[in-house]
């Protein structure tokens, strides 16, 4: 799920904060100080995968949860209602904490249950779940180790998936922002690096598109489980609600926190990079077009205020259109930019259709034949 998909246990990753990285160097070489002042060490986890205890002090169950539950079994019958143990790892020795400071890490990365905070995603706030989240903040500081916090890693809570289909409903929006808001006035004191979204491109495609992850919704013949969804029009609606969710709250922090918090709001989106298979003009431009539907669709609104005009252009009346006062909201409304990059593709004009004659999705809108480099 998300950036750890090498499993449930701690995944070693760099945050890099500075640029300028020494190049030709051996593995004997490199050590700690071959890295650039500013550069920062971490780990990071999702909060699904790691902390278990999913029926404990007050959490409510989130889409992944029932999806583990039930698509789940069709797969290796596995869900996280253990998962790595954390919660009660954490409470009972702090060893996580620990050894993190043993591997001399900077900082952990680690994403909050919306569930634990909101067992019904809205509401009254569970203050067992406040307490837990304070007290492993205090004990990263306590060790030298600077929080980074993801707010949304995907565990959307089930009653708002049930009560008004989650992201497809703009409601989500509002619901997002009183979260948000309740994470900065409780942690912000402590907390000065925000990620309101992890890849949100994932979970748009996989869980509205394919059906292969949480909520498990599609429309396309080939994948059988899909028991309801429109793959054709639900990503493009899903990632729109996660835009504007972005926007709102990275306001709602300038607004009230950021003068005496001093932090800061940005998102993680996960990059595939396409390089042309060919110089052919087709094939360049089909791979640039492929970059806009994979970055793009995420990145340009932030930047520019709108989605990339190859995605207008192809996509047409089932791409959401942003108001003048959204776009204002959204430009410019990331302070800083993480990139979580697995692999690239050479990519190459799709002339004869194929995609196209197979899905109605975004796949097929944009275009791309792709082989992994």
């Amino acid at each position: 799920m998300g950036s750890e998909r090498g499993g449930l246990a701690l995944v070693v990753t760099a945050f890099l904060l500075a640029v300028g990285f020494p190049t030709c160097l051996s593995d004997s070489d490199i050590n700690r100080g071959s890295f650039p002042k500013g550069f920062v060490f971490g780990t990071a986890s999702s909060a699904f995968q790691y902390e278990g205890a999913v029926k404990e002090d007050g959490r409510g169950p989130s889409i992944w949860d029932t999806f583990s539950h039930t698509f789940g079994k069709i797969a290796d019958s596995s869900n996280a209602d253990v998962a790595v143990d954390e919660y009660h790892r954490y409470k009972a020795s702090l060893e996580d904490v620990q050894r993190m400071k043993d591997m001399g890490m900077d900082a952990y990365r680690f994403s909050i249950s919306w569930t634990r905070i909101f067992p019904n995603g809205t509401g009254h706030i569970n203050q067992a779940g406040v307490d837990y989240y304070n007290r492993l903040i205090d004990a990263l500081l306590a060790k030298g180790i600077e929080p980074y916090v993801t707010l949304y890693h995907w565990d959307l809570p089930q009653a708002l998936e049930d009560k008004y289909s989650g992201w497809l409903n703009p409601q989500v929006i509002k619901d997002f922002a009183t979260y948000a808001d309740a994470c900065f006035q409780n942690f912000g004191d402590r907390v000065k690096h925000w990620i309101t979204f992890n890849e949100p491109h994932t979970f748009s495609i996989q869980g509205y598109d394919v059906g292969l992850e949480a909520p498990g919704r599609c429309s396309i013949p080939l994948f059988l489980f899909c028991r309801a969804g429109n793959s054709a029009t639900e990503p493009y609606m899903v990632a729109h609600n996660v835009i504007l969710s972005h926007g709102i709250a990275a306001d709602i922090y300038r607004r009230k926190y950021k003068s005496k918090q001093r932090g800061s709001v940005g998102a993680s989106f996960d990059v595939i990079w396409y390089e042309s298979a060919t110089n052919s003009t087709a094939d360049v431009v089909a791979t640039k077009i492929a970059q806009d539907f994979q970055l793009g669709w995420f990145l340009d609104p932030f930047m520019f205020g709108d989605y990339p005009s190859s995605m207008r252009s192809r996509v047409g009346s089932r791409l959401p259109t942003f108001s003048k006062s959204e776009s204002a909201l959204i430009k410019g409304s990331l302070d800083f930019v993480g990139i979580n990059h697995y692999t690239t593709f050479y990519g190459s004009n799709d002339t004869a259709d194929i995609i196209g004659h197979l899905l109605n999705d975004s796949l097929a809108d944009s275009g791309l034949i792709f082989n992994e480099i």
